[in-house]
C-alpha cells in the first residue's frame, strides 16, 4: 500500500477504524496529575457533516450536531472566531447544548495574532469607522487600523467569549501566529502585549516558523515562554519545512500544556491557492500517534490540564485519530471516573 493510501483511504475506512476506539475518548483521563481532554479542531467542516460520515442521520441541525459531538468527546476547537468576532449569543447557545464539564477552546481573531482579516467579515460600525483607504481594501491588518478600532476588536472578541469564560467551559484563547511571525524582540513583545490583553482569560501560544526553536533560538524561546509562564501549543505537523516547529515536550506554563494535530502532509503545508481542507488530509496510523503517548505522559507530570486536539480536519480522519489516541492512552492509565 503506498503512502497516499495509508493517510488518505477515504471517509468510509477512516470511520470503520474509529468506531471501535470510541468509548475512551467520550470522558476526560487522568493521567499523572493532569486531566486530559481530547476531541477535534472542528466539528462543523462540511467533509465532517456529510451524510455517512461521522454524524448520524437524525443530527441534521447545527444544534442536533454539536449536542452529538459533546457526547462524543469533552472538548472542541471553535475555528470560526478566526474569521469573524464571536457573538455572545452563540456562545450563549452552545452553552444550552453541551454538558456542564465540556471544554471549547477558542482561536482568536485573525487580526489579534498578526494576520490579516477580509474587511467584509467585521461588523458594520467597525468597517463604517474605517478610514477610506482601507474600507476599499479586500484585506486588512491591525498595523493598518486606527488603534481605537485594534482596541474595539479585542474588546468584542473578549466579550463574545465572556459566557463560556464566566462559565467555566473555556479552556482557553488560541493565539496562532503566522509563517512570517519570526523571533524578534518585536515578536515576543507582542505575545506580552496580547497577554496583558486577555487579562486572566486562559491561552495558549502557538508558533509557526521553526527559527523559533533552531541551535540559535531554541534556548532564548523556552526562557522567554518560562518567564512569562506562557501555556504553549506543541504540534505534530508536516517535517521539512521552514515553518515546521519540531515535536517536542515543551512545558513553560504550570496551569495548561496544548497539543495540536496537524497531520504530515508536507507537500501541501505552504502550498498557496489550495482548500484547507486538503492542507489538513492526513489520517495518522498508530504508530505515528503512539509516538505521542510518552509526551503527553511526561507533560502530564508538569502540569494539571492537557488538551490534546486533531486538526486533521477532512472528513471523520479528526474523529477517528482522536479515539485512536485517546485508547492508546487509556489502555496505559485509569478513567477519572475509575
Amino acid at each position: 500500500m503506498t503512502e497516499a493510501n495509508v493517510h488518505d483511504p477515504g471517509p468510509g475506512v477512516a470511520g470503520d477504524r474509529g468506531e471501535e476506539h470510541a468509548t475512551a475518548a467520550r470522558e476526560p483521563l487522568t493521567i499523572g496529575k493532569a486531566t486530559v481532554r481530547i476531541g477535534t479542531a472542528s466539528w462543523t467542516d462540511p467533509t465532517m457533516t456529510a451524510p455517512g460520515v461521522f454524524y448520524p442521520p437524525d443530527a441534521g441541525t447545527a444544534e442536533e450536531r454539536l449536542v452529538y459531538y459533546a457526547n462524543q468527546f469533552p472538548i472542541v476547537e471553535v475555528d470560526s472566531t478566526y474569521y469573524a468576532l464571536p457573538a455572545r449569543r452563540t456562545g450563549e447557545l452552545w452553552l444550552e447544548r453541551t454538558p456542564p464539564d465540556f471544554t471549547f477552546d477558542i482561536k482568536a481573531h485573525a487580526l489579534m495574532t498578526g494576520q490579516p482579516s477580509e474587511v467584509k467579515r467585521l461588523p458594520k460600525d467597525l468597517r463604517e469607522a474605517l478610514p477610506a483607504e482601507i474600507l476599499d481594501q479586500k484585506r486588512v491588518y491591525a498595523r493598518d487600523l486606527p488603534s481605537e478600532i485594534e482596541e474595539e476588536i479585542w474588546a468584542r472578541f473578549l466579550d463574545g467569549i465572556e459566557p463560556l469564560r464566566s462559565s467555566g467551559k473555556l479552556g482557553a484563547v488560541f493565539l496562532q501566529y503566522p509563517r512570517w511571525f519570526f523571533p524578534t524582540s518585536e515578536s515576543r513583545d507582542e505575545i506580552v502585549k496580547a497577554r496583558e490583553r486577555l487579562g486572566d482569560t486562559p491561552f495558549a501560544v502557538e508558533l509557526r516558523h521553526a527559527s523559533w526553536f533552531n541551535e540559535k533560538n531554541r534556548e532564548r524561546t523556552i526562557a522567554f515562554l518560562t518567564k512569562y509562564e506562557i501555556p504553549f501549543v506543541m504540534v505534530d505537523a508536516p517535517p521539512g519545512t521552514k515553518s515546521s516547529v519540531p515535536p517536542m515536550t515543551l512545558v513553560p506554563s504550570s496551569k495548561l500544556a496544548v497539543v495540536r494535530f496537524h497531520g504530515r502532509r508536507t507537500e501541501t503545508w505552504e502550498k498557496s491557492g489550495i482548500p484547507v481542507v486538503e492542507r489538513f488530509r492526513y489520517l495518522y496510523d498508530q504508530e505515528e500517534l503512539g509516538e505521542w503517548v510518552p509526551r503527553i505522559r511526561e507533560t502530564a507530570e508538569q502540569v494539571p490540564e492537557i488538551h490534546v486536539l486533531m486538526n486533521n480536519c477532512y472528513a471523520n480522519y479528526g474523529t477517528t485519530n482522536a479515539r485512536e489516541i485517546a485508547d492508546l492512552l487509556a489502555s496505559q492509565v485509569p478513567r477519572l471516573d475509575a
